[in-house]
């Protein structure tokens, strides 16, 4: 057997030569096990060599991408895009009809129950699934072209446990780092800083496959990080992570964002929409509402949400009419919710009414309701206006798919 070479640490070695040592060391020592890759990002050529003929596809994928929409200088700053895209399997419909704009150096929560379509909109944006219809750019590329240059700039965590069980949990970040053409000086750096962040500093030394569930999604996150990509991509990264580590984990996501980076987070913790830039809520393999946190507060209550309490009885009717106020709902004798354009303007107004009146208010406030309740009303109000549409269309003999009664429908 041969011996292990020395790490590459001149200025000199390019990424490709030190890539083609680790790989040659690993074939020499591997064990049966050992021998194929974990599933860093789903392409069915991720890992093979680059040769001549690769070279020229990769001329040929740019005179393709020339063709995407991306010239201009506002789709510069756009990361991903997807437009009008459905994936069927089988005999249904995974995703209908999606949209979706990413710009650079934010992080998008897309949110949903399971079987909802988050994975497969990762899987759409990997390159490991093509759509049925529609478009997909990442990057300004379509995934199924990506180039080796392309997959090194995106970190991906697949929802399930996809690396080498029988590698301790260092050596598993240090091989992926290898992959990606990282010098011995900076892969042990990154190393030591990604073991640190999750929280597996002292486990670095234990075989993954005897860590527990929640420290091997620690361990597939830290390996998505590890060469600091522009595009991180994360299924579900926090499922199975406890609430005080979970918060460390949210810390570090929003420093990368601060750095320039974009995040894509697939998440069943409804309550991480606050955590996100911009949320996409996604049932049945439709997007019901993507907006930034606070604008899907205000979709849910129709604006502002004023929780009063008066020290008398009063009737909730006396501020019905007034500027600004679109709605009042009388929870009990002295208890009132009152919906206004802006809590701000109105707050203050709505209080000098009560009073006006000779009632006391106790306490008036402005309520931010739990994204829990929000998804609620959402998900509520989607299956009401879907159930209106299906109820109209059965009722009306020409209301075909595609047909200009239903064109007409869908306008409205």
């Amino acid at each position: 057997m041969a011996s292990e070479p020395r790490p590459i640490e001149s200025t000199g070695a390019s990424p490709t030569n030190e890539r083609s040592v680790t790989a040659a060391t690993r074939s020499e020592t591997a064990t049966p096990s050992e021998t194929a890759a974990p599933a860093l990002l789903p392409t069915p050529d991720a890992e093979q060599p680059m040769t001549d003929e690769r070279a020229l596809d990769d001329r040929a994928d740019v005179s393709a991408a020339s063709s995407l929409p991306t010239s201009s200088a506002v789709d510069q700053d756009v990361i991903v895009a997807i437009h009008g895209v459905t994936h069927r399997f089988q005999d249904r419909d995974v995703l209908s009809g999606v949209d979706l704009t990413v710009p650079r150096g934010t992080i998008l929560g897309i949110i949903g129950p399971s079987g909802a379509g988050k994975t497969t909109t990762i899987r759409l944006l990997t390159g490991a699934l093509t759509p049925t219809r529609g478009e997909v750019s990442v990057m300004g590329r379509v995934p199924k072209r990506f180039r080796r240059t392309d997959r090194e700039r995106i970190g991906y965590m697949p929802q399930s446990f996809a690396l080498y069980e029988d590698l301790t949990a260092g050596e598993n970040i240090d091989f992926v780092a290898s992959l990606f053409g990282m010098l011995w000086r900076r892969r042990r750096r990154r190393v030591r800083e990604v073991l640190k962040l999750v929280d597996l500093w002292d486990a670095r030394g234990r075989q993954a496959g005897r860590l527990s569930g929640g420290m091997q999604r620690r361990l597939a996150l830290a390996c998505a990080l590890v060469h600091e990509p522009e595009l991180i991509i994360l299924d579900e990264p926090t499922a199975g992570i406890d609430p005080l580590l979970r918060g460390s984990l949210w810390q570090e996501l929003h420093r990368l964002r601060d750095a320039g980076r974009t995040l894509l987070i697939t998440t069943q913790h409804v309550s991480e929409a606050d955590e996100c830039d911009s949320v996409a809520m996604i049932v049945g393999g439709r997007i019901i509402a993507l907006a930034p946190p606070a604008e899907l507060r205000r979709m849910a209550t129709d604006g502002d949400l004023l929780d009063i309490e008066t020290a008398a009885m009063y009737d909730g009717s006396d501020l019905s009419g007034m500027d600004g106020v679109r709605a009042v709902t009388q929870d009990g004798p002295r208890h009132l919710r009152v919906v206004v354009a802006d809590a701000g303007s109105s707050l203050p107004a709505v209080v000098e009414r009560i009073r006006a009146s000779g009632v006391e208010v106790v306490s008036a406030r402005e309520q931010r309701l739990s994204f829990d309740e929000i998804f609620a009303i959402l998900v509520s109000r989607n299956d009401a206006q879907r159930a209106a549409e299906e109820a109209d269309a059965a009722s009306d003999p020409s209301g075909q798919p595609g047909s200009p009664t239903d064109r007409s429908k869908a306008a409205a």
